[in-house]
C-alpha cells in the first residue's frame, strides 16, 4: 500500500492545478452541505424548542364517555340518531401505577401527573379566565423546567402559592406577595398567594395559564385524589405519535401526540428536512462528477506512464488502488477545507442579525456529528467518483498504452 500511495501522491502533484481546482470544488460542496445543515437543524431547534418547549410530547386523558343507544326487548335499536353527551372532567383510573409503567418506558424521559381545568382569576373588579394547571413541580419539571422561566419570584406551588403568567399579572396588576381569587366550576373558590411570576415566550399562555399544587387543583376541580391528564415526554420527539398509539393500545387512555396536535408544524420541518437532504444530494453528484472527470483526464494524460507501470510488474490491483487512493486524498482534504469554509459561513450568517434580546434570529447547529458526517461523505464521494477512472486506469494493455502514447 505505501507504493500505491506513493504514486497517488506524486500524480497529484504533477497536476497541481488540476487538483487545486478539484479542492476548490470539494470544500466548496462540503462548506455549501454544512452550512445548510447546520441553518436548517439550527432553525428547526428554535421552532421546536418556541413550540414544544411549553407542552408535552404525548398528553394521556380518559377515554371519550359516549351515549349507550336505546334498544329495544328484541335487541333492535330504538334511535338511530344518538346526540353525544358533554365531556365531564374526569380522572384517569389507576394513575399512580399508569406512572410507574410509563416511567419504565425505555423512550420516556419524564412522565407527570396533572389537573387542568377553567377557572376564573378575581382581582377586585377586574376578572380574567384562566387555565389552571395543577402539577406536582418536581416530576412536571422533566416536563418544563419553570424555574428557568420564572422573571420574579421563586417557583412555590405548595398549599396555596401559585406562579402566573408576566401578561396576567401584567393585566390584573399582580406581583410578587399579592394575593388572587380563582373561582371554578360548581362556585368552588379560593384565595392564593403570588409567589412567582413566569415567561414562556408565549403571549396568549402568559395571559391564560395559572399554576397551581396538585392536591389544591384537585380540590378546585373536584377531582378528590383523582388527575385528569398525564403529560410525557419522550426521547425522540418524531416517535412521539408511535409511543402514543402503543400506550393507547396498552392502557385504552386517548393518546394525543404533538405531531397530531400540530400536524403544520411536522409538515414544515419534513418539509425544510426534506429540502435540505434533495440540495445535498445534487451536491454530492456534482462533486462526484467533478472528481471522475478530472481523474479521467488524468488517466488519459499519464496513459504511457501506467503503461510502463504494468509492463514493470505493476498488478492491477495497484493500479487500481493508486487511483481511488487519489479519490479518497482529494474527499479528505477537500472535506476538511469543506469545514472550515462552511463554519465561518454558518457562524457569520448567525452573527448577521440578532432579535432584540441578543439571540440569533437564524440560529445554527454546528455538531461533531456533522463534522463526521460530512467528512465521511466526503470520502466516500471521493473514493466513488474515483472507481471507473480507476477501473479504466488498471485495464490499460501496457503495450497498446506504450505504444500510442
Amino acid at each position: 500500500m505505501r507504493f500505491e500511495l506513493q504514486m497517488a501522491l506524486r500524480f497529484l502533484k504533477e497536476g497541481r492545478m488540476q487538483t487545486a481546482l478539484i479542492l476548490a470544488g470539494i470544500s466548496t460542496g462540503v462548506g455549501v452541505i454544512i452550512f445548510l445543515s447546520a441553518l436548517i437543524g439550527g432553525l428547526q431547534e428554535s421552532i421546536i424548542d418556541r413550540t414544544l418547549g411549553t407542552q408535552a410530547h404525548v398528553t394521556l386523558r380518559p377515554p371519550e364517555e359516549e351515549a349507550r343507544p336505546q334498544l329495544d326487548r328484541s335487541g333492535e335499536t330504538i334511535l338511530e340518531h344518538i346526540q353525544r353527551p358533554a365531556q365531564r372532567l374526569r380522572s384517569i383510573l389507576g394513575w399512580p401505577q399508569l406512572l410507574a409503567d410509563l416511567r419504565r418506558r425505555p423512550e420516556v424521559t419524564a412522565a407527570s401527573p396533572t389537573v387542568a381545568g377553567s377557572a376564573f382569576a378575581l382581582r377586585g373588579t377586574a376578572n380574567r379566565s384562566v387555565a389552571l394547571r395543577g402539577v406536582d413541580p418536581d416530576s412536571y419539571s422533566g416536563i418544563l423546567d419553570l424555574r428557568t422561566k420564572l422573571t420574579d419570584g421563586t417557583l412555590d406551588v405548595t398549599g396555596t402559592h401559585i406562579i402566573v403568567g408576566v401578561e396576567l399579572a401584567k393585566e390584573l396588576g399582580l406581583s410578587v406577595g399579592d394575593t388572587l381569587r380563582l373561582t371554578a366550576p360548581e362556585e368552588r373558590s379560593e384565595v392564593f398567594t403570588i409567589s412567582g411570576i413566569f415567561d414562556v415566550g408565549n403571549k396568549d399562555l402568559n395571559l391564560r395559564w395559572v399554576y397551581i399544587s396538585l392536591r389544591e387543583g384537585q380540590t378546585l376541580m373536584n377531582l378528590s385524589g383523582g388527575v385528569s391528564t398525564v403529560e410525557v415526554k419522550v426521547r425522540d420527539i418524531f416517535s412521539a405519535e408511535k409511543e402514543a398509539q402503543e400506550i393507547h393500545a396498552a392502557t385504552g387512555l386517548k393518546a394525543d401526540s404533538w405531531m397530531i396536535l400540530n400536524s403544520e408544524l411536522l409538515i414544515g420541518l419534513r418539509g425544510q428536512s426534506s429540502s435540505s437532504v434533495m440540495i445535498q444530494f445534487f451536491v454530492i453528484v456534482a462533486v462526484m462528477l467533478g472528481i471522475a472527470s478530472v481523474l479521467v483526464v488524468s488517466v488519459i494524460q499519464r496513459g504511457r506512464q501506467i503503461g510502463i507501470l504494468r509492463a514493470f510488474g505493476t498488478r492491477r490491483g495497484q493500479v487500481l488502488r493508486i487511483f481511488l487512493l487519489q479519490g479518497g486524498i482529494l474527499g479528505l482534504v477537500g472535506s476538511l477545507g469543506g469545514i472550515v469554509l462552511g463554519t465561518v459561513l454558518a457562524l457569520f450568517f448567525q452573527n448577521l442579525v440578532s432579535n432584540q434580546d441578543g439571540t440569533p434570529i437564524f440560529p445554527v447547529a454546528l455538531t461533531a456529528a456533522l463534522y463526521a458526517r460530512s467528512l465521511l461523505v466526503a470520502l466516500i464521494t471521493g473514493l466513488v467518483g474515483a472507481w471507473l477512472p480507476a477501473r479504466r486506469a488498471a485495464n490499460l494493455d501496457p503495450a497498446v498504452a506504450i505504444r500510442y502514447e
